[in-house]
């Protein structure tokens, strides 16, 4: 572990890279704990202070924002927005064939897919803005709060307008730091800046379940959460590291007097071959009912049923569909993401197959089978991983920010980028001993 470390700042390359994921990681955590204008600090403080319940929707949000959204600060959606349109896009790859046939255009495709999802991104973070503002200005942001009604003390349009200008510049300014980061620094800046959300309020939570219970002088509580915490995290390692190996074997060619091939080789397919995409899609579109429900105010039918039935974390209906969105997609992205065509005709072009399998459709109808049959326990352990612990540790108040998704998130977040750090070490390992 040391000499890794040792490795990693001996790197130059590598060195640079963590220095500048480190610096934009600063910026982000500073721009999460600075208040938008027109909004009293003190009231909101003293409302969030006496919050004990962040289960549901609304907890879910405010934990992938690292607690901004409740503070109301410049990085208060976070990159949710971001998150929303890239959903948003890739199911429209599916039904759109000019979306799909950029798709297949390669990089220069990529790039125009991904300049719609910054526009969808604003779009969405001038809608998310105007409903958080409204709901702030009403009180509704903390329904038990006294001091609720006191945080937006100036209600005119001119104010209005600047505080949703405000966070939607900030959103576009997350939306940047997580493209720099996966540019230019390391690991996916999506992902890495929701990591580092997560991360930002575990401290807090745990010592939050610590005061407010009164077992044991609330060390019995503490070691409960902290317990079901790793037990959660080694299941988690688990299952992320466990995987199905497809053996291809390569026959062998003459050419001229030297031969080639005839090397076996293994298609890995893991497990949760999705990873940790699946969740976060779920709790993005779970939250669009909700911001909708917000507009529509109070004794509105159909708005009322959203706010008892999809906002509350331990209720049956939110279980049920947030567990039901995970599976969907789990297979849905595993679905865009391997193609068992588009493999098994790499595999035929390059002289291989899969020992007892016929090259081309056969193969890809195999890797097709193979692939449903883990996808299933894959997302399984998704949709169990992310609400058992919830609905658990839902009598532990502030425990109900340590939700399976947040340790989920984590712990994939954490491996992967361990992963893509130790790769490098070992490319420029490889580059010394070439020299």
């Amino acid at each position: 572990m040391l000499n890794a470390f040792k490795r990693v700042f001996q790197t130059p390359d590598l060195r640079k890279k963590l220095a500048f994921t480190l610096g934009i990681i600063v910026l982000f955590r500073i721009g999460s704990h600075v208040p938008i204008p027109g909004v009293d600090y003190r009231a909101v403080q003293s409302c969030v202070d006496s919050v004990s319940d962040s289960s549901g929707i609304l907890g879910l949000v405010n934990l992938f924002s690292g607690g901004a959204l409740l503070q109301i600060t410049v990085f208060a959606l976070g990159i949710l927005p971001y998150i929303t349109a890239s959903i948003i896009l890739q199911l429209l790859t599916v039904v759109i064939p000019r979306l799909d046939a950029l798709k297949k255009e390669g990089p220069s495709g990529q790039a125009k897919i991904t300049q719609y999802s910054r526009y969808l991104t604003l779009a969405l973070a001038i809608l998310q803005a105007t409903g958080l503002v409204a709901t702030a200005r009403s009180g509704s942001l903390f329904p038990n709060c006294p001091q609720a009604a006191q945080i937006v003390p100036d209600d005119s349009v001119f104010r209005t307008a600047v505080m949703i200008l405000t966070i939607t510049a900030g959103t576009a300014c997350v939306m940047w730091f997580g493209e720099l980061i996966t540019e230019r620094g390391v690991g996916n800046g999506m992902s890495m800046l929701i990591f580092l959300s997560i991360a930002s309020t575990l401290p807090s939570a745990l010592w939050a379940v610590k005061e407010e219970s009164s077992l044991a002088g609330g060390w019995l509580a503490f070691g409960v959460v902290v317990l079901v915490g790793l037990v959660m995290v080694g299941l988690v390692v688990f299952v992320e590291q466990a995987q199905r190996r497809i053996p291809v074997q390569y026959a062998k060619r003459m050419i001229g007097r030297k031969s080639y091939g005839g090397t076996a080789t293994y298609i890995p397919l893991k497990v949760n071959q999705a990873g940790v995409v699946p969740v976060i899609f779920a709790s993005s579109l779970l939250y669009l009912p909700a911001l909708v429900a917000q507009f529509a105010g109070s004794g509105t039918g159909w708005a009322d049923w959203i706010n008892n039935n999809l906002t509350k974390g331990n209720h049956p209906v939110y279980v049920a569909v947030y567990f039901v969105l995970i599976v969907f997609f789990a297979f849905f992205y595993v679905a865009i993401t391997f193609n068992p065509d588009e493999v098994a005709g790499n595999i035929k072009q390059a002289g291989g197959f899969v020992p007892g399998i016929r090259a081309g459709k056969a193969t890809a109808q195999y890797l097709g089978y193979v692939l449903n049959r883990l996808t299933w326990p894959g997302s399984l352990y998704l949709g169990l991983i992310a609400l058992v612990p919830t609905v658990a540790l839902g009598n532990f108040g502030s425990a109900n920010q340590l939700t399976g998704t947040s340790i989920l998130i984590i712990v994939s977040v954490g491996l992967e980028t361990v992963k893509q750090i130790s790769s490098q070490i070992e490319q420029h390992r490889y580059e010394g001993f070439l020299r």
